[in-house]
């Protein structure tokens, strides 16, 4: 592990000319998730506290996690100087806890928690591709590529998990399909939602999880095309233990793509209307 390092990335090659802030938001945000991955190794580690190749490959896996959350962090500073990093990630880890004390896997087995991990990695893979697409700000362009190919190999490298104890917990598709619309669900819990607020409007009044539920889902997912969903749906299936590509594969896209893009119209609406009652 280890592909590249903050020295790589272009920063001279900044151009605030070609910033969006509507995506500057979600960078901020997914800075703050990101940097906060030695925790969740810290949880993977505690659960597998028995599997010396899971306790090999942790922590490796959070350091590269931790250096994305880095590089966006830097890059948010330098489109936004106000932007303080530090003190969102404060806030930001102050209220989001996890359970590091876990002994066993809060998805039901050792299988699920590899499900929920594939799903994980197959989001972030799917959107660092949509944003390195939708960007026209070279340095997070490059940037998000890189981070896109890191996640790839994340998945990769959990999905190995997977199947070692597939083979032995022997769990069904049906099960895993459960784990995976289960975690599938989360990106609205308030882990995504209070890293929005904690980075972009910490300091404007109290939290409301649906309020930045949706202010985050009308920025991020605004970027996202069929084919990014193809692609992730692609994932999810090979890890739940069906086809991978296929006629299933093809609907299910479609159809989410299609109920993305109407959710994003409504949060979008809700939004101007709650601006104008302001």
């Amino acid at each position: 592990m280890g592909y590249w390092t903050l020295d790589d990335i272009s920063w001279d090659r900044f151009d605030r000319s070609k910033v969006d802030p509507e995506l500057l938001k979600v960078v901020k945000a997914a800075s703050l998730v990101e940097r906060n991955a030695r925790d969740y190794a810290a949880y993977l580690c505690s659960v597998f506290n028995d599997d010396p190749e899971v306790l090999r490959t942790a922590g490796e896996w959070a350091a590269e996690e931790v250096q994305h959350g880095m590089a966006l962090g830097r890059w948010a500073q330098m489109a936004d100087p106000s932007f303080d990093f530090e003190a969102s990630f404060k806030q930001f880890v102050d209220e989001i806890k996890l359970p590091l004390d876990a002994k066993e896997s809060v998805r039901g087995s050792r299988t699920g928690e590899w499900v929920a991990r594939c799903v994980v990695e197959t989001g972030t893979s799917s959107m660092y591709t949509a944003l390195a697409q939708a960007t026209e700000e070279p340095v997070l362009k490059q940037i998000c590529q890189k981070i896109a190919a890191d996640e790839f190999r994340h998945y990769k490298l959990f999905y190995s998990h997977l199947k070692r104890y597939v083979a032995s917990e022997r769990v069904g598709v049906w099960k895993r399909l459960k784990v995976a619309l289960g975690r599938a669900a989360e990106t609205e819990d308030d882990e995504l939602a209070y890293a929005y607020y904690a980075a972009n409007h910490r300091n404007d009044g109290p939290y409301d999880r649906r309020i930045y539920v949706e202010r985050y889902a009308r920025r991020a997912f605004c970027h996202y095309r069929y084919g990014h969903l193809e692609r992730a749906f692609a994932m999810i299936f090979k890890a739940v233990g069906l086809k991978p590509h296929g006629w299933l594969n093809r609907i299910v896209a479609a159809a989410v793509h299609r109920a993305m893009r109407w959710r994003i119209r409504r949060f979008e609406k809700r939004e101007l209307r709650a601006a104008a009652a302001a």
